[in-house]
This record gives structure tokens, C-alpha cells and sequence, in this order.
């Protein structure tokens, strides 16, 4: 038994995040690089909608409730947020929605920052000495494979958003050569 959690959370945190990028450079990669940029980013965002979950933390049957709330309300308030963008920016791209490509950047970009801020902020409360239950699985397997999701869709956007063009109604997906 670890009579300090912090290194065993920690460690299945980045052995998460490393699983998932190798997952994601041999298998998601090479898949995504054979569709059309609208459905390569489908499945991406459809995989962030399910951020909700994150609410959970909110519910004292689900996680201590002596868990600061400066972890709690913060992180509760931006994975709805980044949930809510990821289908806007998906019903966006779906449409042909000439918002589709602002959309896509600020869902990504409020995404990540939310991981950014809530790993901060579970650090600096001492997160993993609270009794977490099953948020201890969302942190350590779901936030890293929505982390690495997130540096795909980046990575998309940087490499091939040209594939799409704005025409005077929307966004259009653009024939291949």
C-alpha cells in the first residue's frame, strides 16, 4: 500500500498519456490521414463531447467532498464548456458553417486550457490525497486520451485546414487533386 498517492497517480497519468499517444501516432494517424479533414475530425470531436463527465466532480456521492472547490468549480465549468464547443464545432463543421474553423480553434484551444489549469490546480490542492473513487480513473485514463486528442485535432488544423475554403455560404470542403 502507498501511504502517498501522489506518485502512483502521477505515474498512471503519464504512462496513460504515453499508451494513448502510441495508440494515436501508429493507429489514429495514419487512419485520419485517409479522410477528408470534416470526417478525420468527427470522431475527434465526438470523443470530447463526452467531457460532462467531468461534472461529476461536483457530486459529494462521487468524490470527497472536502475537495477544494478552487479544483472542483473551475474544472466543472470548463469541461462543460469544452463539451458544449465540441458539438457546437462539430454541428459547425458537419453544416459547412463558414464559423466552423474559429469554432474548432476555440473549442481546442479552451480544451486544453482547462487540462492546463485543472492539472495545475489538482496539484496544488494535493489532489490525489483526497479519496477521488472513480474520478481517479477519469483523471488518469480519460483526461490523457482526451489530452492527446486534443494535439490531433492541432495538429489537423495546422496541417490541413486548407482542405477546407470559405465560400460566400460557409465552408466547403474542397475536392482532392
Amino acid at each position: 500500500m502507498f501511504t502517498d498517492p501522489q506518485p502512483l497517480f502521477i505515474f498512471q497519468f503519464a504512462l496513460s498519456l504515453l499508451v494513448f499517444g502510441l495508440i494515436a501516432r501508429q493507429y489514429l494517424e495514419p487512419w485520419l490521414a485517409r479522410l477528408p479533414l470534416v470526417h478525420a475530425l468527427s470522431p475527434l470531436l465526438y470523443f470530447h463531447a463526452f467531457r460532462y463527465v467531468g461534472a461529476s466532480f461536483m457530486s459529494p456521492s462521487v468524490i470527497d467532498p472536502s475537495v477544494p472547490g478552487s479544483f472542483t468549480i473551475p474544472g466543472t465549468i470548463g469541461d462543460l464548456l469544452a463539451a458544449f464547443l465540441a458539438l457546437a464545432s462539430l454541428w459547425a463543421l458537419r453544416g459547412g458553417s463558414r464559423w466552423a474553423l474559429p469554432l474548432l480553434w476555440v473549442f481546442n484551444l479552451v480544451g486544453t486550457l482547462d487540462f492546463i489549469n485543472a492539472i495545475y490546480q489538482g496539484l496544488q490542492v494535493g489532489l490525489p490525497h483526497y479519496q477521488l473513487g472513480a474520478t481517479w480513473f477519469i483523471i488518469t485514463l480519460y483526461v490523457p486520451a482526451l489530452l492527446v486528442v486534443h494535439l490531433l485535432i492541432f495538429r489537423l488544423l495546422l496541417t490541413r485546414s486548407s482542405e477546407l475554403s470559405v465560400t460566400g455560404r460557409g465552408l466547403k470542403a474542397r475536392e482532392p487533386l
